[in-house]
């Protein structure tokens, strides 16, 4: 069995090895986007979201905006817009790519000035956070693409038995 810290160092590692801006509406180019298990990836890879005809949005995009609700919300502000604390990271994503998104949640990002003192901290260790890491980014790309607006996603797709299956191996 492989301990916690570990898993959470191969998803940072894993994403650093990802070169570039990793950007795609997850219901556009049907070719570009992929799905495992109900886990929709970009032709890069990467976890994207996916917004049907008729506006549900897939798990891990719904389980994203619960995660982030109660893990990110107290600094990033409500839907990811930011705060007097801590950046958009609607905007962050514009330009962030899942490697450097991935390391800076698992290891922290501090960012002293004059006038202020910004400090991520590391949450490598928080299974909360760590184990729903790509539900997260996800929810976080829906956002920053437009794909999904403000608040609660109203309907969402079934969770995947993969979802539930690493949910269990990662919580304990």
């Amino acid at each position: 069995m492989i301990s916690f810290p570990r898993i959470a160092l191969a998803f940072a590692l894993a994403g650093l090895a990802v070169v570039g801006v990793a950007r795609a509406d997850g219901s556009g180019d049907p070719a570009a986007v992929s799905s495992q298990d109900g886990k929709y990836l970009d032709k890069n890879g990467i976890p994207t979201f996916k917004v049907f005809p008729d506006g549900k949005v897939d798990w891990y995009t719904y389980a994203g905006f619960l995660r982030y609700s109660a893990n990110c919300l107290s600094c990033h502000g409500p839907d990811g817009l930011g705060s007097t604390y801590a950046p958009s990271l609607v905007d962050a994503l514009k330009t962030l790519n899942y490697g450097d998104f991935l390391g800076t949640v698992a290891g922290g990002k501090k960012n002293v000035s004059v006038s202020q003192d910004l400090v991520m901290p590391a949450l490598g260790t928080n299974k909360n956070v760590m184990c729903y890491i790509d539900a997260i980014y996800v929810y976080l790309r829906a956002r920053s693409d437009g794909a999904v607006g403000r608040g609660r996603p109203e309907n969402q797709a079934p969770k995947p038995e993969a979802f539930s299956k690493a949910e269990d191996e990662c919580m304990g």
